[in-house]
């Protein structure tokens, strides 16, 4: 068990690296070589038609800002800043405010846990969130998170479809279990044909 743990946790660190280069390349890295061609011309463009030359850098203002903005996403991706300034209540009603369904989200903790802990279960509640997005078809859901004992809980709720499960592909909730279970966590999963569906994670709480 602690063999297959570790390499969970190995595959999803590989995984997430991949995905950050991917996006690095692909976004703002490509982006930025285009601003620096095209602040090139427009330098050689500067004294021969000063106009040209301005438009180019002003084009080139608004790849600045298209480039900072996937600079920012892709931070917020890693370890968004609402969570580390104002924790987790703040940071799933960001979260939630994006999900097709209206999402109600109720965090009852004594205190903040470990930052470790605290980034687990932000980015469950964004695959589950994603989840009731893409496939559930819901229109309303609720996330409520508290905690008992020495252990943190979080409860997703949807009126969606159900039928979800942690076997099929294209849903990630086996991955998530696979995740949470490399932490000593647990995923508990309830979503009947029809409907609802409820989804239970299990944290260890640490301080």
């Amino acid at each position: 068990e602690l063999e297959s743990d570790r390499g969970s946790v190995a595959d999803t660190a590989a995984a997430d690296l991949r995905r950050i280069e991917r996006d690095l390349h692909d976004g703002a890295q490509a982006r930025l070589v285009t601003l620096a061609m095209d602040l090139g011309l427009a330098k050689e463009k500067l004294l021969q038609d000063p106009q040209a030359a301005a438009d180019m850098v002003d084009e080139a203002h608004g790849e600045v800002k298209l480039a900072l903005q996937e600079l920012r996403d892709l931070a917020r991706g890693i370890h968004p800043a609402i969570l580390t300034d104002r924790g987790l209540g703040p940071a799933l009603s960001a979260l939630a405010a994006r999900c097709t369904a209206d999402v109600t989200v109720t965090v009852d903790l004594p205190d903040r846990p470990a930052q470790a802990i605290e980034g687990i279960t932000y980015f469950t509640v964004s695959e589950l969130l994603q989840n009731i997005t893409k496939h559930a078809q819901a229109r309303t859901a609720r996330i409520d998170i508290w905690k008992t004992h020495d252990r943190l809980l979080l409860q997703t709720t949807d009126d969606g479809k159900g039928g979800a499960t942690t076997t099929g592909t294209g849903t990630g909730l086996a991955g998530l279990a696979d995740r949470l279970t490399a932490v000593d966590g647990l995923l508990i999963l309830d979503s009947p044909t029809g409907g609802p569906t409820t989804i239970t994670a299990e944290l260890p709480w640490r301080v």
